[in-house]
């Protein structure tokens, strides 16, 4: 935990910057320009950075350009890539001019270049500023990000509130999709697309996965009894329906995430790996891997909860059920990753 300061109202807590420079003489001046105001740690390598980010993670940092092994601009590329580590604030350290280098670095993130030597009152207030805007930033993106969830969780409710058949479903799933979707990243489980996610916003997004229902008759939604052949043929329209829904609001937004695998989990949720899912047939990883990883939430939540026409299975039926079905129903891959964590799909059962 950081070190802090009373300032006679309370504890501050100081802020962490790393300064990542293999020269000794900038690591010196920098960090003693920092100490007392920052909590810093002085790096003389990006491989160094990493190692230490692996168990803090810091609040800005001041990254060297040219560097032996690693140079700053490879280092930053690492950063970006990574999904614990790409919202750090980078400030790059120069001792050159070098207007295509600024450039290339803006572009890859960076916030701001200091030339070195630097001047300990204008670095300070450098990353005074930077630190601060960060804030400010990120204070913003929580609002709005709050609102976002609130009102899709208003969404949500209000389309499982029409069918009192499967209440809780949502939310069971939601944890269920939480509980796979880190196994399979844990892993190493289609780490090529995982890292291209924002997770948070991905499972956020798969309240929306039964979004299509409210095109359905409430009657078919209510009935308290199997479905005949033909309601369940209407009810499967869900999937489609959930799909143009979702494609109407993207076509009226600039979106390109939440509402991309929000679509994906309405109208693949359904499909099957073996090709005899609905609505477009598909099959193995023609589906959308959102779709894949739905499929087994989706299904366990329906075997294990009670239903007007059917009482649950048990868990172990369940889990049977579903290692029975890999390479069939489901992908093989997302049904070993729920087989290691399907004690934790119980425990959530229960508590949703």
């Amino acid at each position: 935990m950081p070190k802090g300061f009373a300032d006679g109202q309370g504890w501050i807590w100081m802020k962490t910057i790393f300064i990542v420079d293999d020269s000794n003489v900038n690591l010196l001046a920098a960090k003693t320009a920092l100490d007392g105001k920052y909590k810093s740690f002085a790096l003389p390598s990006a491989a160094r950075m990493f190692k230490l980010a692996e168990k803090i993670i810091p609040d800005l940092i001041l990254l060297d350009v040219v560097m032996p092994e690693m140079d700053g601009f490879e280092a930053m590329a690492a950063l970006k890539a990574d999904e614990r580590l790409k919202s750090i604030p980078v400030v790059f350290l120069t001792a050159r001019k070098d207007e295509a280098n600024e450039i290339r670095g803006f572009e890859m993130g960076a916030l701001d270049f200091i030339s070195k030597p630097f001047s300990p009152p204008v670095l300070i207030r450098r990353i005074e500023t930077h630190i601060e805007t960060d804030k400010l930033i990120k204070e913003s993106q929580r609002a709005v990000r709050d609102i976002h969830d609130a009102t899709i969780s208003v969404i949500a409710d209000t389309v499982e509130s029409r069918d009192k058949v499967t209440g809780g479903h949502i939310g069971r799933t939601q944890k269920y999709l939480e509980i796979l979707t880190h196994e399979l990243i844990r892993t190493g489980v289609y780490a090529d697309e995982f890292s291209n996610w924002d997770i948070g916003l991905m499972l956020s997004s798969a309240q929306l996965h039964d979004v299509g229902k409210i095109a359905i008759s409430d009657l078919i939604l209510n009935k308290p009894a199997k479905l005949t052949e033909k309601e369940f043929n209407n009810i499967k329209k869900h999937c489609a329906e959930g799909e143009w829904i979702i494609d109407k609001i993207i076509s009226k937004t600039k979106d390109d995430g939440f509402l991309l695998h929000a679509k994906k989990f309405a109208a693949y949720h359904h499909e099957r790996w073996d090709g005899t899912g609905y609505p477009r047939g598909l099959k193995g990883e023609e589906i959308p891997l959102e779709g894949r990883i739905m499929a087994v939430a989706d299904v366990y939540d329906a075997l294990i909860s009670a239903r007007p026409y059917k009482k649950p299975f048990t868990h172990e039926q369940t889990v049977e059920i579903i290692r029975n079905g890999s390479g069939t129903q489901f992908d093989p891959k997302v049904v070993e990753a729920f087989l290691s964590m399907s004690e934790d799909f119980w425990v959530e059962s229960q508590l949703v």
